[in-house]
């Protein structure tokens, strides 16, 4: 099958790549273009390709030897396995020119850019070629005709008309919609900051939180900073109480009582009570809402609570069994049943009946290293916090463990890999070498 000679920017993305002998190495995520000063079209520098290790990596077009329908194919030579940081001069096709609004020159028309094609030239060299835009007459629709068109046909593509004008988010939001939160906190973190602000402002709050739970504290602070304090406090209220409780803590003291002011009382309660312990204690891990359930229960009951699919596995692995009230602080603590358990027992059976009131629970000041050997000796997942009155205050689950064990960086490390060397070649003797 010959290799292909123009193909548009949304059919090379996550097109698998492989190696000269067949060895698969990762996926396209973005293309890599210089933009000019004039109309000329942008030359294509390289793909980015996000490995199997999920690190983000530069391969230089001279390194690409064919794009199929299914999949790109490197020549022999070596690859820089060095974390993909974009270049001042540099922009990504899909992350920065896709939505971008234009006017198409012929008939003045406001058009917005919804896939760009590369073509190879003479030389060998790829080139933005072709633009393919939804003019923007009345009310935009996705069902509006679509039309392609050289690069030089459209305004508002060179490098002095990039920095101004709107720029929807659209097909970025498509992309990561379908994408797991760790995996779109880690392609936010790779885009430009205004980018990566229009991104942020057209998420809903839920998607939104989930994502900033996996970020790194900076840049947690940053895009709370970045939201009106109204929509940081729906945001903070839709995040798990723990992480919210996390984040307040990394900002001063005013901004996180005028947050926690402008929040439900009923949410911004148990962020209060979290606050109050130290991070690395048991009450400062827990979350105060586990599965809870009072004695009469049945094991159906507890079976249908923890297939909630909105449950972390480590909180679904363990209900806890109390006296009313149920909302933490509950009543008396009277023990935990875990999903194995709940799985043996026939589903009409009394939780009360497979509870487990041996096992030993956690002072919310318990620290960090005492809450460690905890999950090692019991071989635990998820573990009761109860104070000295015997009231179940929530539940510290091992990857809250984990997150405080690790280096303070261990987020930035997972999302981008470690920072450049400290070299100064450029980007074009790094594709040579």
């Amino acid at each position: 099958m010959p290799t292909a000679t123009k193909v548009f920017a949304t059919g090379v993305t996550r097109l698998a790549v492989f190696g000269p002998d067949g060895e698969p190495i990762g996926r396209v995520r973005d293309l890599v273009a210089v933009l000019r000063a004039d109309r000329r079209p942008p030359r294509v520098l390289g793909i980015v390709v996000e490995m199997t290790t999920r690190r983000r990596i530069f391969v230089p077009m001279l390194r690409v030897t064919a794009i199929d329908p299914g999949a790109v194919t490197l020549a022999t030579g070596s690859v820089n396995l060095r974390q993909f940081h974009k270049r001042p001069n540099e922009i990504l096709v899909v992350g920065e020119l896709l939505d971008a609004r234009v006017v198409v020159l012929a008939s003045d028309t406001p058009a917005v850019v919804v896939d760009i094609a590369m073509e190879q030239t003479r030389t060998r060299d790829w080139e933005l070629a072709k633009v393919a835009v939804r003019e923007r007459t009345g009310r935009l629709t996705r069902r509006g005709p679509i039309r392609v068109m050289d690069w030089d046909s459209v305004s508002g593509l060179t490098i002095a008309e990039m920095g101004h004008g709107p720029q929807s988010a659209d097909h970025l939001l498509a992309e990561f919609d379908t994408m797991r939160a760790a995996d779109v906190a880690r392609a936010l973190r790779q885009l430009p900051a205004k980018r990566r602000y229009e991104v942020v402002d057209a998420l809903d709050d839920e998607r939104l939180a989930d994502i900033i739970e996996e970020l790194p504290d900076a840049d947690q602070t940053d895009l709370l900073s970045h939201l009106e304090d109204e929509r940081a406090a729906d945001v903070l209220e839709a995040m798990n109480p723990d992480d919210a409780a996390d984040v307040l803590a990394e900002l001063p003291r005013t901004a996180a009582e005028t947050l926690l002011g402008l929040m439900q009382p009923q949410e911004s309660a148990p962020v209060r009570r979290l606050l109050a312990y130290s991070g690395r204690t048991a009450g400062g891990l827990m979350t105060p809402e586990p599965v809870i359930l009072t004695p009469d229960a049945t094991v159906a009951e507890a079976l249908a609570r923890i297939r909630n699919q909105d449950l972390t596995p480590a909180l679904a692995s363990m209900v806890f069994v109390a006296r009313p009230p149920q909302a933490t602080p509950t009543g008396r603590y009277l023990g935990c049943v875990h999903a194995q358990r709940l799985l043996r027992e026939p589903p009409f059976e009394l939780v009360a009946g497979a509870m487990d009131g041996e096992l030993s629970t956690l002072r919310p000041d318990a620290e960090l290293p005492e809450v460690t050997r905890f999950f090692a000796t019991y071989n635990l997942v998820c573990a009761p916090v109860v104070d000295a009155e015997e009231h179940l205050l929530g539940a510290v689950t091992v990857d809250d463990v984990l997150d405080h064990l690790l280096p303070d960086n261990w987020r930035e490390e997972a999302l981008t890999g470690p920072p450049p060397g400290s070299d100064a070649a450029s980007r074009e003797e790094e594709r040579l070498a």
